[in-house]
């Protein structure tokens, strides 16, 4: 059962669930000579929350659109993973047997680490053949760790700019070391970070993750299936955890998704595979 949120108080939805830690607030500002641009306790009213929406939208817009970036990839995965090298000095560093099994989980999944950051390696090496800004296909993520971090790094490390959409959370997430300066957003509504995933999306890659990576990419295949959005190539790297986890055969099956639904996706084992689709669907040099 949902909580009962509170009507007749000072708290919005946000506070209630303590989303940002007090920022925001429907307490009317006493000082009403203030400009209504300068004043958060005003801004932040249930009656501006449209307002919020918009500008959460035009700000990256604003900011890529000057920046020249037209196309994006869009990398979703466990925000769990570490690379290999962190997992081994987990191993190193591990004394307890809770701890040993965590470590030798770690390195298990560093693979999917790792195939993320040679896939943010691969997009830029293509970048850096490509005369305009405009041409390129630039690495977008969440901007936490894991496999946001990875497709991050790998991107940063061959010398690519390189895109993150944060987002504010109860254990707050900050941004990976591996965002280009100017290029991290950070957003408190999760519609309009996922507006942004999309709106200069040339391919969805989709590392094996939880609840969030799910979420955003049934939208994304929703998206798709109803006609929203132009069809684009959804990329599901580890075609071993997908095949575990996803069972599309049983809803075809069911008859709750027709087959057409299944052909959008694209399963593959490897960042170069990965890679080999978007260069084929968009028959890149």
């Amino acid at each position: 059962m949902s909580p009962k949120l509170p009507i007749n108080n000072a708290q919005t939805i946000s506070d209630f669930l303590n989303l940002n830690k007090g920022e925001i607030s429907e307490k009317t500002s006493e000082d009403s000579s203030k400009f209504a641009f300068d004043d958060p306790a005003f801004l932040a009213r249930r009656e501006t929350l449209g307002i919020r929406f918009e500008l959460e939208l035009l700000k990256p817009d604003i900011l890529l659109r000057e920046r020249g970036i037209d196309h994006t990839i869009t990398v979703f995965g466990s925000a769990r993973f570490v690379s290999y090298e962190q997992a081994l000095k987990m191993g190193k560093e591990a004394k307890t047997s809770e701890e040993i099994a965590e470590a030798k989980n770690a390195v298990l999944h560093s693979k999917y680490y790792e195939s993320a950051r040679e896939f943010g390696k691969l997009v830029a090496a293509y970048n850096a053949t490509q005369l305009t800004t405009s041409s390129k296909l630039h690495i977008c993520t969440g901007g936490g760790p894991g496999i946001m971090e990875a497709a991050n790094r790998g991107a940063y490390e061959a010398g690519d700019e390189t895109i993150g959409f944060n987002i504010s959370l109860p254990r707050e997430q900050h941004p990976n070391p591996y965002i280009t300066e100017g290029l991290a957003f950070r957003f408190h509504y999760f519609a309009l970070r996922k507006m942004q995933f999309m709106l200069r999306a040339r391919a969805i890659v989709a590392y094996p993750g939880g609840f969030g990576s799910f979420d955003e990419l049934f939208e994304v295949l929703t998206l798709m299936q109803t006609g929203k959005v132009a069809v684009l190539p959804v990329i599901l790297v580890g075609d071993g955890f997908w095949s575990e986890v996803l069972n599309l055969q049983k809803m075809i099956e069911f008859g709750v998704i027709d087959k057409s639904s299944v052909d959008l996706i694209h399963f593959v084992h490897t960042a170069e595979e990965a890679w080999k689709v978007i260069v084929d669907c968009y028959q890149l040099a």
